[in-house]
């Protein structure tokens, strides 16, 4: 791994040396715009939803109207992050009034047991309010919520799972998505926090069976692998959210190129920055990729080039580019850095970036949730909003030489 002292001098000079035509609106002003709306937006949000103590935003109807969810679903965890990834941008007491509010709404999760999102919903959350404010309640609540995630894992199979939905208990025996490597950052904080290596053990396990059964030879990933109970060998290999079992949906790559990123921030073990590598490779040199380097929702949508994009692929996949690239030197670094900033350059543009006031006050438009159930199509989604706040917050610090991570 690189020096930090000397990989900021290769992006400083890397930035400076860009060409007026390339750099004719600077990046840092594009991310502070972006930042300043997204601050504005959010803050109509939160006071938009003052009088709801038990919701939190989730995404909008046909009609452009907010949709709400409760704490238990997925996604509550996304909300209460911007609000704090936005604070620790330009602290203010409104803002921080509002993060620690809409964080508190989602606390009863810490002792949810029935799935695996426990990760999304509190280090989302807890996770940034504690980094940013050292509140030791919230170490508690990320305390309980990393030991209520572990009740999950099966040692016979190595992973945590997914899914308990009684529905499908006659298509999957035990059902593990790509989407749960990002729950993993929640149980290696802790093992190093709480001084806990069957947190860590947990979460290198199942990053371990992932990379041996997810994937395949290209790199692109499954969206489910479901497993037989009694060996543990896999039953079935499926990919639910996108376009087949075996096309290569959008945002599951990108749970993939970030959930294999951290994890190799976490451990320094080689073999995950190889993979986040060659997952990343795979994602930039598709002949799918669009120029504008935000992919439709599925790269083997059979309708493409008028296939839907997806927004929220493209937040995750850049804020995972900008990690990336501080861990490999020369061409390679610098060229994921450039895709990154092309993606914020694309969702920062009117195409992407809501006007002020709409798109029911989230930030980015033009995501997808899942295209084959219908749900959730050309909307904006509470995650793509979250993963867009934290790359532009990643790039801003590395515009500015500053760490990344302090852990």
């Amino acid at each position: 791994m690189l020096k930090a002292t000397s990989f900021f001098v290769i992006l400083i000079l890397f930035f400076s040396c860009k060409t007026p035509e390339n750099n004719n609106h600077s990046l840092i002003s594009v991310i502070d715009q972006s930042l300043e709306f997204a601050t504005q937006q959010s803050l109509r949000m939160a006071e938009s939803l003052k009088d709801q103590p038990d919701k939190l935003p989730q995404t909008i109807d046909k009609n452009g109207k907010l949709v709400t969810c409760n704490s238990d679903w997925w996604v509550s965890g996304f909300f209460p992050g911007v609000l704090w990834y936005l604070y620790e941008n330009s602290p203010s007491d409104s803002l921080k009034l509002w993060a620690e509010n809409f964080t508190l709404r989602v606390e009863d999760q810490q002792y949810t047991t029935d799935n695996h999102d426990v990760g999304f919903m509190i280090f989302c959350s807890f996770g940034n309010g504690y980094r940013l404010t050292g509140n030791p309640e919230y170490k508690e609540v990320i305390h309980n919520a990393s030991k209520s995630l572990i009740t999950r894992f099966n040692p016979t199979i190595g992973c945590i799972r997914s899914w308990d939905y009684a529905s499908w208990s006659a298509q999957w025996q035990y059902p593990v998505i790509i989407d749960n490597m990002m729950n993993l950052e929640l149980l290696e904080w802790s093992a190093k926090t709480f001084n806990d290596t069957t947190f860590s053990h947990v979460a290198r396990k199942h990053a371990n069976t992932t990379l041996k059964n997810h994937f395949r030879d290209d790199y692109s990933s499954f969206h489910v692998i479901s497993y037989d109970t009694i060996t543990g060998a896999v039953e079935k290999k499926n990919t639910s959210q996108g376009y087949a079992d075996d096309s290569a949906w959008a945002r599951g790559q990108a749970w993939g190129l970030y959930g294999y990123t951290m994890m190799y921030r976490k451990t320094g073990n080689q073999t995950y920055l190889d993979q986040a590598k060659h997952i990343a490779d795979f994602i930039i040199n598709h002949p799918n990729l669009p120029e504008d380097k935000i992919p439709y929702w599925d790269f083997n949508a059979p309708d493409i080039p008028n296939a839907l994009r997806d927004a929220s692929a493209g937040a995750i996949m850049c804020s995972a580019l900008i990690e990336l690239s501080t861990y490999i030197s020369s061409e390679k670094g610098e060229q994921y850095l450039q895709i990154a900033e092309k993606q914020i350059r694309t969702l920062s543009s009117d195409e992407y970036l809501a006007t002020p006031g709409t798109n029911g006050n989230f930030i980015l438009k033009h995501s997808v949730g899942h295209m084959p159930n219908k749900s959730e199509v050309n909307v904006p989604l509470s995650y793509a909003d979250y993963y867009f706040t934290e790359a532009l917050l990643r790039m801003k610090k590395v515009l500015q030489g500053q760490q990344l991570f302090n852990d």
